[in-house]
């Protein structure tokens, strides 16, 4: 034994001078947070280091951010410059998911108190003319929670072939919802990147054979009716907020809506915060 009792102190006393409860102190004892400095044979009983105390009260900190605990226990066997830069990615989490919230809440504070046209004024609409493109594209039944990862995954496999095979990229990426996306409803949904060579994209498309779901098609001229949203509201189900505002508008506007909604990604996802604008939420339309 490299320690005796006497030079540490006991579970009570670490407990109210670390400021947390012999309970907590256990449980992170066995979920390897914080283990006593000895753990004495016969008795059970645990004692610690003055020494760790500061340790003890950085995990009381950290909780208090609600980090899980198995976040905590990573956290742990780090240096203290990476260990900070995990408490950074946890908060960016964190924020990114607190501005997803407030902006649902929004809504449904909206649809709750029936002022669902004061809500919609938030959202500014405006209409752009879309030249004739053609577009390489992949098509997926998934559902709401499977986007996030689909979006991005299937833009970088589309961007990537546009500009090693089909002569470089024309415009933003875009996808297209053919049908509803939710928890219970899987699509499809189209993820399209224009293409500067159409002849190349059907060749490459052609020789991917069962490699791959791509199709190169001729997207018409078309006007769009859309609004500009941050990366926050991109979420589901707080995006459907969007969608509401631009076919409300459109319908006060004496426009038909002509085709599936879709939202153009017009600039770097990773790069933004939760506050920066990175989509446009759209309609196709004509008339007025």
């Amino acid at each position: 034994m490299t320690a005796h009792p006497e030079e540490l102190l006991s579970i009570g006393v670490f407990a109210a001078r670390a400021r947390l409860s012999p309970k907590a102190l256990r449980l992170y004892d066995r979920l390897g947070l914080l283990a006593p400095a000895h753990v004495d044979e016969a008795s059970g009983y645990r004692y610690y280091r003055a020494a760790q105390i500061e340790q003890a009260r950085t995990v009381a900190l950290l909780r208090r951010l609600d980090m899980p605990l198995a976040g905590i226990a990573e956290m742990a066997g780090l240096d203290g410059e990476r260990a900070a830069r995990t408490l950074d990615a946890y908060w960016a989490g964190v924020e990114e998911r607190f501005a997803e919230q407030r902006t649902l809440a929004r809504y449904l504070r909206g649809r709750l108190s029936g002022r669902n046209t004061e809500l919609y004024a938030t959202f500014e609409v405006k209409t752009v003319d879309v030249p004739q493109t053609h577009v390489l594209s992949e098509t997926r039944h998934v559902s709401a929670g499977e986007l996030p990862a689909w979006i991005p995954a299937s833009a970088e496999r589309l961007e990537r072939a546009a500009k090693e095979e089909c002569g470089g990229i024309a415009a933003p990426h875009f996808v297209v919802y053919h049908a509803d996306v939710t928890e219970e409803s899987d699509g499809p949904a189209e993820s399209c990147v224009p293409v500067v060579d159409a002849e190349a994209a059907r060749a490459w498309a052609a020789a991917q054979g069962r490699k791959g779901d791509f199709k190169v098609r001729t997207e018409p001229a078309h006007r769009l009716a859309y609004t500009r949203i941050t990366k926050a509201q991109v979420a589901y189900p707080q995006i459907i907020a969007a969608f509401d505002a631009v076919e409300a508008w459109a319908a006060e506007q004496g426009l038909t809506v002509t085709g599936p909604c879709r939202e153009v990604y017009f600039t770097d996802w990773d790069g933004c915060g939760p506050e920066d604008e990175v989509c446009d939420v759209a309609f196709p339309v004509s008339g007025a």
